[in-house]
């Protein structure tokens, strides 16, 4: 990897880091020396980018810092293909036109010796040969809330046919391939709940603000998740279940 190359991969390792890196934990990223880092973060705060730390204790890039727009590699482009490809495939029709419209963008966009990558990729999501159940939520309008931090009222019908009437806080959408969950915080149980979307009978969206931020409650569900699935056992992340 040339040097130029180096030092713009160690930004971006610390960009996307929300805690302090190591000289070793970057070096093994990037296949090459412990010494090589230093003196690479050593250039990189001469020519004032803003990094904190210090040698064993791991380096932190302050933020408002940005660079200047960078072409796509290949491999990005695929990666953004194959994700869009995804998404035009299973998401609501809002994200599916996104993601369509972000495949044109990068196609108008990048060189013409890139652009098979995006028209002709070697990659590809499988499709999907279930069709999807008719939702009556308004998916669009669900994340708007979730980013608001708003609460919702569900009419919700269970596998069993029971139905309930509960107050969320949403703050997570997952999608399989042919199903939608919705996590939330369920005032009525008072703990986490994830329901599936296609069996939400209907919906009101509330003007009421929950009181933590999004990503707090989605920290805390993937920590309490977590414990609950280390505690049978298991390894990796565990999957959301709705009920």
């Amino acid at each position: 990897m040339r040097r130029a190359d180096r030092l713009f991969q160690i930004i971006q390792v610390l960009r996307r880091s929300s805690k302090p890196l190591t000289a070793d934990a970057i070096a093994a990223e990037l296949e090459t020396s412990k010494r090589t880092i230093y003196r690479d973060i050593a250039t990189l705060m001469g020519q004032r980018v803003p990094i904190r730390g210090e040698a064993g204790l791991g380096y932190v890039l302050e933020g408002g810092f940005d660079l200047p727009p960078l072409m796509l590699t290949s491999d990005e482009i695929e990666a953004a293909v194959l994700g869009a490809q995804w998404v035009a495939g299973r998401a609501d029709p809002a994200l599916a036109r996104a993601a369509r419209d972000l495949v044109a963008k990068i196609a108008a966009t990048v060189p013409e010796r890139l652009r098979p990558v995006v028209l002709e990729p070697a990659v590809a999501s499988p499709p999907v040969w279930e069709p999807r159940k008719d939702e009556a939520l308004d998916m669009a309008r669900l994340r708007a809330s979730i980013h608001a931090g708003r609460k919702l009222t569900l009419h919700y019908r269970d596998e069993q046919e029971r139905e309930t009437r509960r107050t969320i806080w949403p703050f997570l959408i997952g999608y399989r391939e042919t199903t939608r969950l919705l996590v939330g915080w369920c005032e009525m149980r008072g703990d986490f709940r994830t329901f599936r979307t296609d069996r939400i009978v209907d919906a009101e969206f509330l003007e009421d603000r929950y009181p933590a931020r999004p990503a707090v409650l989605r920290a805390r569900w993937q920590a309490a998740k977590e414990a609950e699935w280390k505690a049978r056992g298991c390894d990796g992340p565990p999957p959301p279940r709705p009920q």
